[in-house]
């Protein structure tokens, strides 16, 4: 049988042909015109044609290929796979421009940045041109050292979360594309690391004390930048501490139309939208927010025509946090050490550093303490799962419930 195999394919040789069935007409190899190179076609389950290069350009060598490529096909076929596999490289890039056009589009999370940092700077480099249908468990593990490596540090938690959800997005777009199926068990990453010490907050004490210090800090400063970001950055604290909002993409990327008056019963309240980590939300701050909120339209020669009521009205989308030259500034976690060092209070009284994000803090322990704010409710105001301010704040049960409880 053998035998004869190689007489049929040495007589096509002396006069090859331009196509030829295989395996009962089942698959084809052709040739295209002005090419050397042999192709190969034949249908998928669905009755749609499959078109290969054979990369050969013997006939004898072309032959055993495009039956090689079907058979792997049906294979890969019956498990559910596309005929062809991507590379990790592929699916990487394709959910890049993914992620990418929904943070374009305003449809995006925040958070989708990260996990472009971590497909770009972690997955591709490791990863690469490695089919993502073949990595398995040890890949992972073996990649999960690599990468803490890399980041030198343990990693926390939260860190590993932003990881797994990358991955998985990775995963489930492949899926979205057709590229792997629904069925196909894959490793998942780890999300077990250090876990993460809360933010140290600020007493009544050290707040009452930083917002009288603010007043004079705010209107020194040696040298001429100093004098413009100073008073921006005291209502950027104020505006923080009276309302919860997280300080960076949240609180930077307020502008006046994201303002206004909320009225209820006869009483009207500041409304806040805020988009950011967990998606857009209304917050309520507090009425102190209001004096930091004049200041800072005060300082924009713009719209001093304007009473603060009409500017709310306006909807301007002009930006809250802007220096009396109009710079707006894109941090002010420089200036916010050097106020907490010139203050006294950069550190708690157990050695940790205090960031913007002890503000945060801060405005949810005053909530829970002081105001008897429900969790629900706080988790509303501040973007965050009421099973996460009740892990995060439950130190604090037992204080709240003090009258009851002595």
């Amino acid at each position: 049988m053998e035998y004869r195999s190689k007489q049929i394919i040495r007589q096509l040789t002396l006069s090859p042909p331009h196509q030829l069935y295989l395996r009962d007409g089942e698959v084809v190899i052709y040739k295209r015109p002005r090419s050397a190179i042999w192709q190969c076609r034949f249908k998928q389950q669905n009755n749609t044609w499959v078109r290969i290069s054979t990369k050969k350009s013997s006939l004898e060598n072309a032959i055993q290929a495009a039956c090689l490529i079907y058979d792997e096909a049906r294979f890969r076929q019956k498990l559910g796979l596309t005929i062809k596999a991507r590379s990790f490289n592929q699916i990487a890039k394709t959910t890049i421009e993914e992620l990418k056009k929904q943070l374009d589009a305003g449809t995006g999370k925040v958070v989708y940045k990260t996990y472009i940092t971590c497909i770009e700077k972690y997955f591709l480099p490791y990863f690469d041109d490695t089919q993502l249908e073949s990595i398995t468990h040890s890949d992972v593990s073996a990649f999960e050292i690599w990468r803490n490596r890399q980041i030198i540090k343990t990693p926390k938690a939260s860190t590993l979360n932003n990881f797994a959800s990358a991955w998985n997005r990775l995963i489930q777009t492949a899926m979205n594309m057709g590229w792997i199926s629904e069925q196909l068990a894959l490793p998942k990453l780890s999300t077990i690391g250090q876990k993460s010490k809360p933010r140290p907050a600020f007493s009544r004490e050290e707040i009452d004390q930083l917002l009288a210090l603010m007043v004079d800090w705010a209107e020194r400063g040696r040298f001429e930048d100093e004098k413009l970001i100073r008073p921006v950055v005291r209502d950027y604290v104020e505006i923080l501490l009276y309302s919860g909002i997280r300080h960076g993409t949240e609180a930077m990327g307020l502008c006046w139309h994201h303002i206004e008056w909320y009225k209820k019963d006869g009483h009207r309240y500041l409304r806040i939208w805020v988009d950011g980590k967990t998606g857009g939300r209304w917050l309520i701050a507090k009425h102190q927010a209001i004096d930091a909120l004049q200041r800072c339209h005060l300082r924009q020669a713009k719209l001093r025509d304007l009473s603060f009521d009409q500017l709310l009205e306006s909807r301007t989308k002009l930006p809250l946090f802007l220096c009396a030259n109009d710079y707006r500034p894109p941090s002010f976690i420089g200036t916010f050490r050097r106020l907490l060092r010139d203050c006294g209070l950069l550190k708690s009284l157990d050695g940790q550093d205090r960031t913007l994000y002890s503000l945060r803090h801060t405005y949810a322990t005053f909530e829970l303490l002081e105001h008897k704010t429900d969790i629900h409710t706080l988790s509303k105001q501040m973007g965050n799962s009421a099973a996460m301010i009740e892990r995060h704040y439950s130190k604090l049960t037992a204080t709240m419930a003090a009258d009851k409880l002595a």
